[in-house]
């Protein structure tokens, strides 16, 4: 049969994979991993606990390990090995199925077969065209042998239900959803454009590439994690500086204003460039009248005490003392003239 194509009796029916169709690994007891594999979908086990080699391999987000999240994922996995276990096949494969071309069915092999070189999948321009697997026991690939798809087929509708364990050889090309009761091994170098999905067993990885991303609108994958980024930091922000602030200048200081002193009572002072005003006249002063030889009054010869009295508006009892024996003094001297004036 090799080169030709198989036609198919029985079309299969899509198999829902729930949620374990946003897993592209998913271990029953362990996953394993050596070198840098690389995963587009979810990481997880259950309801095992062991999970190593991530890192160096890269999944997205945070691996599911026993938790709500994976243990739905192998209820939802047994629900779809089941599903594709019941549907009728119609055309039965053994020994080797590498060099075929296979259109949409059901394909039932009663115990392990194996896939050396190329095995075409041709949907005949059909994108629901769906191709199910169903192998009694173990499937083996060789080194480098490759599943290709043909016109619209789709790896979501490809499933392989694997009675016991798959093990696909050193860069292999594989094509579809592995759903296997025990194990599934992947040799370094194969890549899956599809998941690796074990019910009870391991999943061990060796440097390989997962893609095709999930097959599930219901359930979606984690986005990736990056490391977190400390925010940046910024410097430092002095406060802002002020000018320095200039004290105002006060004007220059000079000798204090003293306020004016009124003058004592005296002679005014004449401004600068004249000539001193003569002192006022003093007013005529009571007491009595002084005559001259000729029996006038004399009105310059002043009683000196009520003079000093006119000039310093203060009593002076001394100078009255002294004007007055002037005056008696005076006054006696004219009355001798005048008798004296009177015998001649």
């Amino acid at each position: 049969m090799l080169g030709f194509a198989l036609p198919a009796y029985a079309i299969g029916t899509p198999v829902n994979l729930g949620t374990a169709g946003a897993y592209s690994v998913l271990g029953g007891e362990s996953v394993t991993n050596t070198g840098p594999s690389v995963l587009d979908a979810n990481l997880g086990v259950s309801p095992g606990t062991a999970i190593s080699g991530f890192p160096p391999g890269i999944a997205p987000g945070e691996p599911h390990v026993a938790d709500a999240h994976s243990a739905q994922a192998q209820k939802d996995l047994v629900t779809a090995y089941n599903a594709a276990a019941d549907q009728a096949p119609d055309v039965s494969i053994a020994d080797d199925i590498g060099g075929l071309t296979l259109l949409p069915g059901v394909y039932n092999a009663a115990s392990s077969i194996g896939l050396t070189g190329p095995l075409t999948l041709d949907a005949q321009g059909d994108p629901d065209a769906v191709f199910v697997f169903q192998i009694g026991s173990a499937l083996t690939t060789a080194s480098s042998s490759s599943v290709v798809l043909l016109n619209g087929a789709t790896s979501c509708n490809v499933v392989w239900q694997i009675g016991s364990s798959a093990t696909l050889g050193t860069d292999t090309t594989f094509v579809g959803s592995i759903l296997a009761m025990a194990s599934v091994t992947v040799d370094t170098g194969a890549t899956i454009e599809g998941r690796a999905l074990a019910r009870t067993g391991t999943v061990s990885l060796d440097t390989n590439t997962f893609t095709g991303g999930p097959c599930t609108a219901d359930v979606p994958v984690d986005p990736p994690v990056d490391p977190p980024v400390d925010p940046p930091v910024d410097p430092p922000v002095d406060p802002p500086v002020d000018p320095p602030v200039t004290p105002p200048v006060d004007p220059p200081v000079g000798p204090p204003v003293e306020p004016p002193v009124d003058a004592p009572n005296g002679p005014p002072v004449s401004p600068p460039g004249e000539s001193p005003a003569p002192p006022p006249a003093a007013p005529p002063a009571e007491g009595p009248a002084m005559y001259s030889k000729d029996g006038s009054a004399d009105g310059s010869m002043l009683n000196a005490g009520d003079a000093r009295l006119a000039q310093t508006g203060a009593p002076d009892m001394t100078a009255w003392i002294l004007g007055t024996l002037v005056t008696v003094g005076f006054g006696a001297s004219a009355l001798v003239a005048g008798r004296r004036r009177i015998r001649r």
